[in-house]
Parts: C-alpha cells; sequence; structure tokens
C-alpha cells in the first residue's frame, strides 16, 4: 500500500452540546492534563496509516480550539444537529478523497484504526467503512462516528439532512459500508471506551 496515495483528512468531531457531562465542552476536559480534543489529535497523528491533514469540528469555545493548531469548523447545519451535522462540515471541507471522522471523547482509539479501515473500503470496494467494537455485554457493535468517508458522499449527506434526516445509520444504511470489528487478537478491549460523563471520564483515565 502506497501510504502517502491515500489522502485522508482526519475530522475531530467536538461539536455537541455536552448534555451528560452538564453542558460543558467536553472536548476541552482534561484527560492524562491534556484537553481531550488535544489528546485525539495527538493521536491521529501517530496513526499506522498517516493523514494528510486533521480538522476539528466544534460549536462553542472556537478559539480554544484553534489554539490546539488544527483548522477549526462549526457546523454548517444549525442547532447542534449532531454526528451527521459534523460528517457533513467535515466533507464540505475536506480537500482530500477520504475524510475520516472521530468523537472526542474516546482517546484510547487504536494506532491502527485508519489503516484497518481504508484496507477494508478497498478490499469491499464500499463507499465508506466503519468500525465495530466490543460492548459490555460482549456484543460487537459498530461504532459510527468511526468513520471513513468517500466525499463523493457530500451529495448524498446534503439531501439526507435537507429532508430533515439525523440519524446516522438511517444516511450509512443507504451506502455500501464495509464494518471493521476490532475483537481480534491484541485489540484492547477499551479502544472505544467514550466519556459521557465526569464520571466515565475518571473512570477512562484510571485504566
Amino acid at each position: 500500500m502506497n501510504i502517502n496515495a491515500a489522502g485522508i483528512t482526519g475530522l475531530i468531531l467536538a461539536g455537541g452540546r455536552g448534555s451528560r457531562m452538564g453542558g460543558i465542552d467536553k472536548g476541552l476536559q482534561n484527560f492524562r492534563g491534556l484537553p481531550l480534543a488535544l489528546q485525539t489529535l495527538m493521536r491521529l497523528q501517530l496513526q499506522s496509516l498517516p493523514l494528510q491533514e486533521v480538522l476539528i469540528n466544534a460549536n462553542r469555545n472556537l478559539s480554544a480550539y484553534e489554539s490546539l493548531g488544527a483548522p477549526v469548523w462549526p457546523d454548517s447545519i444549525d442547532g447542534f444537529a449532531g454526528p451527521l451535522a459534523g460528517f457533513l462540515t467535515g466533507l464540505e471541507r475536506c480537500e482530500t478523497p477520504l475524510l475520516l471522522t472521530v468523537p472526542c471523547d474516546t482517546p484510547l482509539f487504536p494506532l491502527d484504526l485508519v489503516e484497518r479501515l481504508y484496507e477494508a473500503m478497498n478490499a469491499q470496494d464500499a463507499d465508506m467503512a466503519m468500525a465495530a467494537a466490543p460492548e459490555a455485554d460482549g456484543a460487537v457493535r459498530p461504532q459510527p462516528v468511526f468513520c471513513l468517508l468517500k466525499i463523493d458522499l457530500l451529495e448524498s449527506l446534503v439531501k439526507f439532512t435537507q429532508s430533515g434526516g439525523r440519524k446516522i445509520d438511517a444516511w450509512t444504511g443507504q451506502h455500501r459500508c464495509a464494518i471493521v470489528p476490532f475483537d481480534q487478537p491484541g485489540d484492547s478491549a477499551h479502544a472505544f471506551a467514550n466519556a459521557n460523563t465526569l464520571t466515565e471520564l475518571q473512570q477512562l483515565e484510571a485504566l
């Protein structure tokens, strides 16, 4: 694989309300001494398949996010419309053939995430690739905010959101999607653990 030919932009999704954290800006909460969004940015920079650029999708405290050293873009849809609004913003701003999305609240995601999604997308001739991971009950479930997307999907997503669509599954279900399970020997059971509350954030820090 020619790692320079992949042409992938990373997008950190930090545009939510943080409602389960009491409305605080989740991406700016500290994890092991650094803001979650910065931990996420650093993890993207360590990927085994390098990214060409990383963008941040945020809707408040924009200057704080800009200080992390990546371009920051708010949702192009008003009203904290959820992750798909971030996908849309990323696809609109992406200057490479592919866009990788990751949330700001899952700081231990795999260092081979990009490589494995990219290989599966190509092997299955898919429009997108999505991670799947073991959850507390042992079932391996898709993690739709960890997604590799072709920028050709922009038109489809514009139509979907303009018609009022907001659910990721309803949109991704319209396209050929490679599901990539991260439950192999050597995969961390906590790689996709996310922090929705401050308590969960403390639990993640303790791992």
